[in-house]
Parts: C-alpha cells; structure tokens; sequence
C-alpha cells in the first residue's frame, strides 16, 4: 500500500515546503490533538472497531506520539487517506503526520520533500488467489486479472514482474483496500497484489480464509513507517525517536507489566534509565518532558506487545515476526542507542 509518485509531485513539494515552516510540535501543543494519517481500513493495521474506535498496529504508533507530546493516548483524530490522497494531506498541514502503511522510497523522500522516521515493518509485495485456482506460483498467472490500487509502486513492481517473467496480465484498477476486496470476491479479478502484510490482513476478514491462498513470491522490497514533511526537524526527531523508544523498549524488556515499577528507577540499566527518563536530559533535548517516553510506552506496549496484540501469530491475521524481529533475534529491528 505505497503510492503515487506520478500525480502533483510539483503541488507536493510545494504545499509540504510551505507548512514546514510551521512548528508542528508547538501546534500540536497548542491544538491539543495530534491529527494523524491513517489507511481508510485495513484490520489489524488501522480499522475503527465496532464502537467506531481506532484501532490496529499504525494506530498505536500515532497514539504513542500523542502520549509522549500531550500526555494522553487518545488524543488523536484519524484521517483516513487513499493512496492518491496521503501524500497531499501531509505536506498541506491537514495531517501532521501519516502511518499508513507507506513504503519508503527514494522518490518520495526526495522528490515529494518528505521525511521517513523510520520502518515499522519491513515487508514485500506479495499474490493472493482463490486455492480453487489451482495456482501455487506467481509465475503461473498468464493472462490472469489482477487487482491492483492505483498510481502505486506496486503498479510498477507488477508490470516489472510479469515482464520480466515474460507473461502477461490484465490489471483491475481499484481505489481502496475495501473495493479491492469486494472486487477480489466477486470474481472481477483472479489475483489482489500489495504488500503481504495487507494481503493476510484482508484474508483475515473472509468469510472463509482458508479458500484462498498467498502465493510463494515476494517481489518488492516494502520499508512501511511513518512519515513527516521535510524542513520540520523538531517534530520528525519527536516522531522519530518515539518510534525508537517503542523498538528500545523491547530490545531492553521494557514492558507494559514493569514499566511503572522501572519508572520509579528500580532499574539498573544506565539505556533504561535514560529512556524512561529516571536520569540524564533527553526528554529535554526533545523539548518534552522527562516522561515522554515511558508515556509513549504505556500507550499499547512495547514494539514486540503492539505486534502481537494486531497482527501477531495469536491474531486472525497469524504474521510472523520473521525481519520484524529484534536485531538479535535475526530480524532487522534496531534503534539507535539512546544516550
């Protein structure tokens, strides 16, 4: 789910330099309310439940900023963008900062004057077909109709893929994850490409998942994080580094559990004294209270509980950690040190 590099790159940059000049932490101070970019609905990601209430594992990144900036989990307003109207919403000021599963990529990080904090989840783009099909590889799908979100880069990894296994397709253009599915259901198309995160979270809400299958490729590289405008380095740090402390908090067994009681500096790890502020000035050097992290902690957990509780191996959506793994378990997750 990783979009549009074709459409308003000129109006982009334009409107992203411009609110730049702004502090956004000062107006989200000021406000009250961190106004935060979200898919329109992907389960386990970023979906209101029945209550109408936000929930998923990019929401719990926005709501760890909101903790750590104004002290309070829920002050949030999700917008739900499309893949078309993500990036205009960002760099006009509507939303100070987007989590939508949004793949980091050269283009948009130079081109579109954004600013990628980080990678919440490293994924790649993946195929899901009815099992009734009969396929059990990608390089199967000659003349299949696939369909595929468009102005997307996962329009260009499709295109690279067929043509270079020399095969041929015929793509159903669809807007949002929603219609992609109902189109998906309906027999419109064959295949639903997008990154294998949101493939297994859109099967997940099958009548019956087990009629479908995720084909073996994957043929992208998919660095998925949040994303700020370039120019406001205050605000990109405080983002930044509350997504850092959710990844540290982990790696050093910080949790939900001990927090309060390492938070009153029974600890004696010199890393999780300063994250949780017990010593040292690093709240300050944010220009946030000494709490700010351990308030973003408290707000869902650490990486490896915000994980497990939406898209965990425990979910309906069953992923692995696999690269979301800590550094030393294998994966690709690291943060900075914090000192």
């Amino acid at each position: 789910m990783k979009k549009s590099v074709i459409l308003g790159v000129a109006t982009v940059a334009g409107l992203a330099a411009a609110a730049a000049t702004a502090g956004t932490v000062d107006d989200v101070k000021a406000r009250g309310k961190l106004n935060c970019g979200v898919t329109t609905g992907l389960v386990g990601f970023a979906a209101p439940d029945a209550n109408g209430e936000w929930k998923g594992f990019d929401v719990a990144v926005c709501r760890a900023v909101a903790a750590a900036v104004l002290g309070d989990a829920s002050a949030v307003e999700f917008v739900p963008t499309t893949g078309k109207t993500r990036f205009t919403a960002l760099a006009s000021g509507e939303i100070d900062m987007l989590a939508r599963n949004t793949t980091w990529t050269f283009s948009r990080d130079v081109d579109l004057k954004f600013e990628f904090v980080g990678v919440n989840y490293y994924d790649g783009q993946g195929f899901m077909v009815p099992k009734a099909l009969g396929v059990t590889s990608a390089k199967e799908l000659d003349g299949a109709t696939v369909c595929i979100q468009t102005g997307t880069t996962t329009e260009l990894n499709l295109a690279d893929f067929f043509r270079s296994n020399n095969i041929s397709y015929e793509p159903v253009p669809i807007e949002t994850n929603a219609e992609a599915q109902q189109q998906y259901l309906a027999g419109a198309c064959d295949v639903y490409t997008t990154d294998a995160s949101g493939l297994a979270a859109t099967r997940a809400t099958f009548e019956n998942p087990g009629d479908h299958v995720l084909l073996p490729e994957i043929i992208s590289k998919e660095p998925l994080g949040p994303l700020v405008r370039h120019g406001d380095h205050e605000w990109g740090d405080v983002v930044r580094w509350t997504l850092n402390a959710l990844v540290s908090a982990e790696e050093l067994g910080v949790t939900s559990a001990n927090i309060d009681e390492l938070s009153s500096g029974a600890g004696d790890n010199p890393e999780v004294n300063r994250l949780l502020g017990t010593e040292g000035t690093l709240g300050e050097m944010l220009g946030l209270d000494a709490d700010w992290a351990a308030r973003a902690i408290k707000a869902g957990g650490n990486y490896g509980e915000v994980f497990a509780q939406n898209i965990g191996e425990e979910t309906p959506i069953g992923l692995a950690r696999g690269l979301n793994a800590q550094w030393t378990d294998g994966g690709l997750l690291y943060s900075p040190p914090f000192r």
